[in-house]
């Protein structure tokens, strides 16, 4: 098990995370939400704001033939949209933010931590504060 850790530590590490431990920090500390949970159900939500704003904004990025890559691994579809993610979500019944206590009432502070995260720094594409409004606002 400690060898198992340190090697998704490393892995996290890495891969310098992005939007969603972004977000699952500050949340997972106002509120009793289990860490894990709160990623499962940011990430739908996350993919997509990422995958519209590069093919927006840096169609040429390598992030795009990234999430591509992850598609054919996961559906054996490379053109497969995050649709499949959320019906994934959906079917395993994550919970939304607001059965652990989240409301719009919360997303202000929230964002303002998340933002400041070295998490948040390693996304793939700078998200703006609407869109990341409207991350927390699916999740919910």
């Amino acid at each position: 098990m400690a060898l198992a850790s340190l090697c998704g530590g490393l892995a996290l590490a890495n891969a310098k995370l992005g939007a969603v431990h972004g977000f699952a920090g500050p949340i997972g500390g106002r509120f009793d939400a289990p860490h894990g949970a709160v990623c499962a159900r940011l990430l739908p939500f996350v993919m997509e704001a990422n995958v519209r704003t590069l093919q927006e904004r840096a169609p040429d990025a390598p992030a795009l033939a990234r999430y591509r890559e992850a598609a054919a691994i996961l559906t054996g579809d490379a053109a497969a949209d995050v649709a499949w993610i959320q019906a994934l979500a959906d079917e395993l019944a994550v919970p939304g933010l607001a059965d652990y206590g989240m409301t719009q009432d919360h997303f202000t502070p929230v964002l303002a931590q998340a933002i400041l995260s070295s998490s948040m720094q390693g996304n793939p594409i700078g998200l703006t504060e609407a869109e990341l409004t409207a991350v927390l606002s699916h999740a919910l």
